[in-house]
């Protein structure tokens, strides 16, 4: 389910950002979909190292912080 536009369009504009390109939104779209996917896979092999199945908000802090 790929990630709307205008959702991260609103998160550029927070960053500060006052133009963007149609081009470069889409693409800045699909990295933070990717880094999203990830992070996701990464927390649910820490939330089944911990013995769980679900992924948890401190699964998602420790692998974002891996960086």
């Amino acid at each position: 389910m790929p990630l709307p536009v205008a959702a991260i369009e609103r998160v550029a504009r927070k960053a500060g950002v006052e133009r963007i390109s149609a081009d470069a939104l889409v693409k800045l779209t699909e990295v933070v979909e990717d880094i999203g996917l990830e992070i996701a896979l990464e927390a649910a092999v820490a939330a089944r190292h911990a013995g769980r199945r679900t992924i948890l908000a401190k699964d998602i802090k420790l692998v974002a912080r891996k960086g």
